[in-house]
């Protein structure tokens, strides 16, 4: 059974950092590419950044120079450090795992709210 399990989502002022975490667990951790993705209110699901099994990594451009996607394959783990958060990065974050036979696995989103 496919596992994702998000943590380290919450309240933060803007200008603050958190950082996202996601443990999965069911899979071949080590040669699936993992993503975080938001939703806010709203609006449609888009990608924040990827991480491939070889380390690449892409970033929507409105998080580029704040945000850092990485992945521990030791620990079935991959992480988003966001800093500089403002107003706009509030959102339900779901991180999904996907393997190289087009199987998509999602988990059940953490909600980080950016708000004085």
């Amino acid at each position: 059974q496919v596992q994702l399990v998000e943590s380290g989502g919450g309240l933060v002022q803007p200008g603050g950092s958190l950082r996202l975490s996601c443990a999965a667990s069911g899979i071949i951790f080590s040669i699936n590419t993992m993503g975080w993705y938001r939703q806010a209110p709203g609006k449609q699901r888009e990608l924040v950044a990827v991480i491939t099994s070889g380390g690449s990594t892409n970033y929507a451009d409105s998080v580029k120079g704040r945000f850092t996607i990485s992945r521990d394959n030791a620990k079935n783990t991959v992480y988003l450090q966001m800093n500089s958060l403002k107003p706009e990065d509030t959102a339900v974050y779901s991180c999904n795992s996907h393997d190289p036979w087009g199987h998509s696995y999602w988990g059940q989103g953490t909600q980080v709210t950016v708000s004085s």
